[in-house]
């Protein structure tokens, strides 16, 4: 579903990501670990073409991300559902409004946008939240808000960096439960994170990097090695 071949990324004379390459399947899970500027966010915006590969191939399906036209760019987002560690919620707009907010863009029916946008609520378990506003919800609340967005249009793939940044170690785990639960569905899930309990708790695939290289890849890993 992902495959990197040889990706090198720079910015000037600052080399983020040297020589990467590594596949991810269909329906998996996996952790990009390592210390804040070891490439792990990079990778991430590669995938959903924030950023253009500086050199070697991008692959989401079958598809070279870099040669999307801008107008391109749009449909292959549509394929994926995004989780900050800010949550990225519109103030003011009850947890409805954000989680429908995606689909409207789309110009999906209302009677639809309903149907999935509850559908979604009650995925993370706020179905009862439907009219609540982000001030309202604790920060946890908010990224389940920030996760039935992400997955509210059915995508194939849920990128998630650093989802729990900004919450507690229970919440953490928490989040993380969640994640799987969506990955036991079917959908592929990619974690940027430097959070070291939920990766040890998981025991999932674990790709590590560091200063831009994969020093790691391996299946039902540990943060550490």
């Amino acid at each position: 579903m992902i495959r990197f071949l040889n990706v090198t990324q720079k910015y000037g004379t600052i080399t983020a990501l040297r020589d990467a390459s590594f596949d991810i399947d269909i329906g998996e899970f996996v952790f990009f670990v390592g210390p804040s500027g070891a490439g792990k966010s990079t990778i991430m915006k590669l995938i959903y073409r924030e950023e253009v590969v500086t050199g070697g191939m991008v692959l989401v399906g079958r598809v070279d991300v870099s040669k999307l036209k801008p107008h391109q760019v749009p449909r292959l987002r549509r394929r994926m559902g995004i989780v900050f560690q800010d949550f990225k919620l519109l103030p003011g707009q009850s947890a409805y409004d954000n989680v429908a907010y995606v689909l409207r863009a789309l110009g999906v029916a209302p009677t639809e946008i309903r149907k999935r946008v509850l559908g979604a609520l009650k995925v993370v378990g706020l179905i009862d939240k439907v009219d609540a506003k982000p001030e309202e919800l604790s920060g946890g609340e908010q990224q389940r808000v920030g996760i039935a967005r992400a997955i509210v249009n059915g995508p194939s793939l849920v990128i998630a960096d650093e989802p729990t940044g900004n919450l507690d170690p229970q919440t953490s785990i928490e989040i993380m439960n969640l994640l799987e639960q969506i990955n036991q569905r079917g959908t592929t899930i990619m974690v940027c994170t430097h959070n070291q309990q939920v990766v040890n708790t998981m025991r999932k695939r674990v790709i590590q990097l560091s200063d831009g290289n994969i020093v790691r890849d391996v299946p039902l890993g540990a943060y550490n090695a």
